[in-house]
């Protein structure tokens, strides 16, 4: 094992070492963390429901219904009323004729792809896509091409020439580290030109984008037909836990019959998808939540701009202020912290070399003041040395 002790000491020296913090409060804006309260700005409960009482009421009231475990797979004796219920508002809120869960998004990814390719076929990735969406790519043993970032005439030319096998275009909606958009009808054009499917995994879009917070494809006004494999998770904006999967019967039913994520996982409890059918009916039926949100990240760019931080590209709630290097990204975390602000550095391999950053996100239970104490921690991270 001593070369594992050497490997953990070399990713510290880099900067790149990784560690746990412990929270004994409900994810909300203050939170107790190690101990402290903290004003945290890293968290994914993007529309502020992970702890709104009607969904927690919903939680109890599973609870007391169907108990704390599924007991089995949904495929055994695992799937309830509750889940089926879940699926079919999914498929309805999603505009698709049906849905499917799966307990996590990684694991939908990974059963989407190992379902539908295998030796012989074809996978085309943005260099972006979340690591599920990579991992699923290596796992299906398909030729997996990555293309550069947001780059139609890169996809276009690994497209062309490969006439065997099958074709799948996979590509996150929102890029969960940078927060900016995929080209999602340019990537629909050409995936019906060149006869491929269109896989979009919109788990920071959903229930942010969109008029009822029907993400990215709500966002470009694009249908079952232009993007026909959806994936999307609850534990985000929705403030719940899982995953799941929307598009057509026969996407599912084959899902169902060969995703192997799927049918060899016990599922999910009932409780958690009572919960996640009251927090997705909050999230389609309270606008307010997105408009304040969005009012947010709008104020939040032109403040921090005035202030000469370095910003990606981002209209969405991931706003994410440019580090450089690993050490300079965890030292603004650091005075941040100081100043009772928690915002997490992320640092390679999750970006790449030379891009580790601050990757703030705000929520719709922000207040003003709490956003003002924002910028004011922001303002006083002075000079740190690369």
């Amino acid at each position: 094992m001593n070369n594992l002790a050497a490997d953990l000491e070399a990713r510290r020296a880099a900067g790149l070492y990784r560690i746990r913090r412990i929270v004994e409060s409900p994810q909300q804006p203050e939170m107790q963390v190690d101990g402290r309260t903290m004003l945290t700005f890293c968290s994914n409960d993007y529309l502020g429901l992970a702890n709104h009482p009607e969904v927690v009421k919903a939680l109890q009231r599973g609870a007391e219904r169907y108990g704390v475990g599924s007991g089995a797979a949904h495929l055994i004796n695992g799937h309830s009323r509750a889940h089926h219920q879940l699926e079919e508002e999914l498929a309805e809120f999603t505009g698709r004729p049906r849905a499917l869960l799966f307990s996590t998004g990684y694991m939908a990814n990974l059963g989407v792809i190992g379902a539908l390719l295998g030796r012989g076929d074809s996978l085309f990735e943005d260099r972006l896509n979340h690591a599920s969406l990579i991992d699923a790519g290596l796992l299906s043993r398909a030729d997996l091409k990555r293309y550069r970032h947001a780059d139609v005439s890169s996809l276009e030319r690994q497209l062309m020439g490969i006439e065997v096998g099958r074709r799948l275009i996979a590509t996150d909606g929102v890029f969960s580290m940078d927060g900016d958009l995929a080209p999602l009808p340019d990537l629909a054009r050409l995936a019906q030109q060149q006869d491929a499917w269109l896989m979009v995994d919109d788990a920071h879009g959903l229930g942010v984008l969109g008029e009822e917070g029907q993400g990215s494809l709500g966002y470009y006004g694009l249908d079952n037909h232009q993007v026909p494999i959806l994936m999307g998770t609850l534990g985000k904006a929705f403030g719940t836990f899982g995953a799941f999967v929307a598009g057509s019967e026969t996407l599912i039913e084959t899902l169902i019959q060969q995703a192997r994520s799927y049918i060899y996982t016990t599922a999910p409890p009932a409780a958690l998808a009572e919960a996640s059918r009251v927090s997705l009916r909050i999230a389609r039926q309270e606008s307010w939540r997105r408009e304040h949100l969005q009012s947010l990240v709008q104020r939040f760019r032109v403040a921090a701009k005035q202030l000469g931080l370095p910003l990606l590209d981002s209209n969405t709630p991931i706003q994410p202020i440019l580090a450089g290097s690993a050490q300079r990204a965890l030292e603004w975390s650091r005075r941040l912290q100081e100043q009772g602000i928690l915002a997490s550095a992320i640092r390679p391999p999750t970006v790449p070399e030379g891009s580790a950053r601050l990757r703030i996100t705000l929520s719709a239970r922000h207040t003003e003041q709490q956003f003002e104490r924002l910028l004011e921690a922001l303002s006083n991270l002075g000079e740190v040395p690369v």
